[in-house]
């Protein structure tokens, strides 16, 4: 069902591990051409290219864009209770857990007279991207609205595929997330035509561009956040989730085995990935996986996921050559189940989240661990982080210089200035003093 790749025995080099990482075989490279497209047509024809692609893409056509603000109140009131209650729980641990990502104010005196103060400001107004598809995810609405919020953001418009179920509506669970959250400006848009339309704007329906996108979606999802960049910043290109365990002889196969499949239901694309050094696990998990495959609602999807390029038993000589391994990959997931998680944190770089030991699962980080589920995918933790309010904020220095403290260095400014041949700047310096107080008399 799953492949193994064994490397023990092998001394291999960051590039020869970057190699054999396993991974999906979608290419966002191919979506480029219908994106841009679809986007072009969403900035040309507005509200009625929007239309037409529910219709197309999501066989519904909504009876408004824009979602009227009525709906979003009800759908809130009609929430499940036990799903009601378990939002307010989640929105809670993560509003606390983003609280943190926010950093303070530091002014530092670089010299007697000399000041700069480094703050955090938030951008204006974001759009919030809720996939629709295989599943309903209100979890999306909490991890990309509270750290929006957490980081101050003033105006938020939040975007998700029409439902044919619902009228061509936002699916109500998800409007209901969005009415705890404050958010009554949301739009049934799906797709690349959503990215664009929050991008650009779309005036017809009052809809104002925002400065970041951020949130989980498809190919097409991924590949027109990337077309849209430069144009608004993005949190990172999204695609198939994945989960990567690093576990040693102590760990629990059933345990193993179980959050394997927790990623694999997410999509035929979804990477599930042991590495360990422990041959032994390594069988019985291999062993155990068609049985608890066949047992899980969505099998024919974990199995797909399973069976693809993508996921993978990787074998090992030690554990310093699993998290070599795992740092190779960068995994948006990475769980540690070993007889000391802990041991292993300092060799450990490259992870959209980690999560410590038996009782961590990934599946308690997706709803209500506190932390971001919006993560880097397909290696992307390599070079990029996960959601949070820094997602939202811009580093700014203020710089203040009284007068004595210019002049202190004003005779460094005019020497670099002079030996880039930018002579100007150095004038720009000595105009501030008289001819008696020359900085370089």
């Amino acid at each position: 069902m799953i492949q193994t790749i064994d490397l023990r025995g092998r001394t291999l080099t960051n590039a020869e591990l970057l190699a054999l990482v396993p991974r999906s075989p979608s290419d966002i490279g191919s979506a480029q051409a219908a994106v841009a497209e679809i986007i072009a047509d969403v900035r040309a024809r507005g509200e009625d290219a929007l239309f037409e692609q529910a219709e197309r893409f999501d066989r519904a056509r909504p009876a408004s864009i824009r979602v009227p603000a009525d709906e979003i109140a009800a759908a809130e009131r009609s929430l499940d209770p036990r799903v009601r209650e378990a939002l307010v729980e989640a929105i809670a641990r993560v509003r606390r857990g983003t609280a943190a990502q926010v950093p303070p104010e530091v002014r530092t005196e670089i010299a007697p007279g000399a000041t700069i103060i480094q703050r955090w400001r938030p951008v204006d107004r974001v759009g919030l991207y809720v996939p629709g598809g295989k599943a309903v995810y209100p979890s999306s609405v909490v991890m990309n609205a509270l750290a929006a919020q957490g980081a101050g953001v003033a105006s938020i418009a939040l975007a998700s595929p029409a439902q044919e179920a619902f009228g061509g509506s936002v699916h109500p669970t998800i409007l209901g997330a969005a009415s705890l959250l404050g958010i009554d400006e949301v739009y049934a848009m799906g797709g690349a035509g959503a990215i664009g339309a929050l991008a650009y704007g779309v005036p017809g329906i009052g809809l104002e561009p925002v400065q970041v996108i951020t949130g989980p979606g498809n190919l097409f999802v991924a590949t027109a956040k990337r077309a849209v960049t430069g144009v608004v910043g993005i949190d990172s290109e999204a695609g198939p989730t994945e989960i990567l365990v690093i576990a040693d002889e102590t760990a629990s196969p059933d345990l193993v085995v179980a959050d394997l499949i927790s990623q694999a239901e997410h999509d035929e694309l979804a990477g599930a990935v042991l590495v360990t050094p422990s041959a032994s696990l390594a069988e019985a998990v291999a062993a155990r996986l068609p049985a608890a495959v066949a047992g899980t609602p969505h099998a024919d999807r974990v199995r797909t996921a399973l069976e693809g390029a993508q996921s993978a038993i990787v074998l090992v000589d030690d554990l310093q050559t699993a998290c070599r391994f795992s740092d190779a990959y960068g995994p948006e997931h990475l769980e540690v189940q070993t007889a000391d998680p802990h041991a292993l944190l300092p060799q450990l770089s490259h992870a959209g989240a980690i999560f410590l030991g038996d009782h961590t699962p990934v599946s308690l980080g997706d709803y209500a661990a506190g932390s971001n589920h919006v993560l880097p995918t397909g290696g992307q933790a390599r070079f990029s982080a996960g959601l949070g309010a820094y997602t939202f904020l811009r580093a700014q220095q203020i710089v203040e210089y009284d007068r004595a403290a210019l002049q202190s260095i004003a005779h460094h400014v005019v020497a670099l200035s002079d030996a880039e041949a930018l002579p100007a700047h150095g004038a720009a310096i000595t105009a501030r003093f008289t001819e008696g107080e020359h900085p370089l008399d």
